[in-house]
């Protein structure tokens, strides 16, 4: 397959193909232009974005003719014959916020040295720890090593442009990460290629590897294993698959809510009116100002969303005794009839509250999730990054991807042993957390080294 990369610096390129849809929300067209519209993304932000277009080469022409387009604007993407496959999404970075893999040590490493760790590349969702595909497909595309190593071609030419150390691929998919690990040269490849310049044997170019980082999530199933996995009827259904001090503990907290004079309810999509919109972002809001910090997003961004995702959106709204709301937790959630995933996820995104609660964050946050994931049939419930508070509740220790290449060979080594390392402490990690989870002896699902 004979492929090549363009770099575009706009997403003209979104009209050239019929796109696969993409297996979370947080990979739609949609919630990439509030990203933009709202100035969550761009120059100002400290992510700037850079496309890589990977199409198959039809017509010798076409390469002047984008390089054209990308260089002077003079001529319309759409008006060249390419045949796009997929796109390939980098941000140019010169921090780390908004991210939930760190390197903090890496770079305190280049210092050191005295060398620039900054900028770097990063293919994500920003400010979004939520396992998904990082390419877009056009339909009838597989991501396979043909498609990768043209994308890391093109992620390779912008870091030569702009003096980058480093690309971190995050939160990709375990599929990527196969294909990433199994196609691209290993740290041993490297050492033996710097070898080999040093004594004159091969003057080549050396391509550095693609690091792996794995990490722990937690995630709730839908599945009652004591009924062949089926979906739970209803909460209950899931608290008799727990041990019985857990059980108690749940309501307890579940209970102190009522008590406190807090009822809760849920809205989907356009049900979610301008006030409740308005109510949201105010606890939003405060749960950065306790700790002197402003949000990323503004209410432009969720006000985008509420008009053109609406149908992925449901809130979670905690109301005190005279009818005001005093929290609110915004999820997204898959189409459970979509074909674009076999595993529909419930993903709890963002949450505040007006003032301290006992137990309301456990409430909003999770046991509405839970509910709501049974109601509408979602396979899982993705609470979003860390917290070992939830394994208590019966979320699973799951495993997470990232991918790192680092442009300098001299760190190479040291951060691949690192990275060896550090996988190996996480399936450790991942063990001991799934020996703790709380379900009883015949609801204990089986550990999956592959996943878990």
């Amino acid at each position: 397959m004979n492929l090549k990369y363009a770099l575009m610096n706009d997403t003209s390129w979104q009209d050239q193909a019929d796109w696969q849809t993409p297996d979370t929300p947080f990979m739609s067209f949609a919630f990439w232009q509030a990203l933009s519209d709202t100035g969550a993304i761009g120059e100002q932000a400290g992510w700037l974005p850079i496309f890589i277009l990977v199409y198959r080469d039809t017509d010798s022409s076409v390469d002047a003719a984008l390089n054209e387009s990308v260089e002077s604007d003079s001529q319309d993407i759409a008006d060249i014959p390419i045949t796009p496959i997929a796109v390939l999404p980098v941000f140019i970075k010169g921090h780390h916020r908004g991210e939930f893999v760190f390197d903090h040590s890496w770079a305190e490493a280049y210092a050191r040295y005295g060398v620039d760790y900054y900028p770097r590349l990063v293919t994500s969702v920003p400010y979004t720890p939520i396992t998904g595909q990082r390419l877009w497909l056009a339909k009838g595309e597989t991501l396979d090593n043909d498609i990768l190593k043209t994308a890391m071609a093109g992620v390779d030419d912008i870091a030569q442009q702009v003096g980058a150390s480093s690309w971190h691929g995050l939160f990709v998919t375990s599929e990527m990460a196969d294909v990433a690990t199994d196609s691209m040269p290993t740290g041993l490849d490297v050492e033996l290629a710097i070898a080999a310049q040093d004594k004159g044997i091969e003057p080549v170019p050396i391509e550095m590897p693609i690091l792996e980082r794995q990490g722990c999530q937690f995630l709730w199933q839908n599945k009652d294993l004591l009924k062949d996995s089926q979906p739970f009827a209803d909460f209950d259904a899931f608290l008799m698959t727990l041990k019985a001090k857990k059980r108690k503990t749940i309501r307890a907290e579940r209970r102190k809510v009522f008590e406190q004079g807090i009822t809760c309810q849920r809205k989907r999509g356009d049900a979610i009116t301008d006030e409740d919109w308005k109510a949201f972002y105010h606890c939003y809001v405060m749960t950065y100002a306790v700790r002197g910090q402003q949000p990323y997003l503004t209410i432009d961004f969720f006000m985008a969303l509420a008009q053109n995702m609406s149908e992925h959106l449901m809130l979670a709204q905690a109301l005190d005794a005279r009818g005001e709301i005093i929290a609110s937790s915004l999820f997204l959630y898959d189409d459970p009839n979509s074909d674009s995933t076999d595993r529909p996820t419930l993903y709890g995104r963002y949450w505040g509250a007006l003032g301290e609660y006992d137990s309301l964050h456990f409430e909003l946050c999770y046991y509405q999730g839970i509910e709501f994931a049974i109601e509408q049939n979602l396979t899982y419930f993705d609470p979003g990054t860390q917290g070992e508070h939830k394994l208590i509740r019966g979320f699973i220790p799951t495993m997470t991807h990232s991918l790192h290449r680092i442009y300098d060979a001299r760190f190479v080594p040291a951060i691949s042993n690192f990275c060896t390392q550090d996988r190996q402490h996480m399936a450790q990690y991942r063990q001991q957390a799934f020996e703790a989870l709380p379900f009883n002896a015949d609801n204990m699902p089986d550990f999956d080294t592959d996943r878990f």
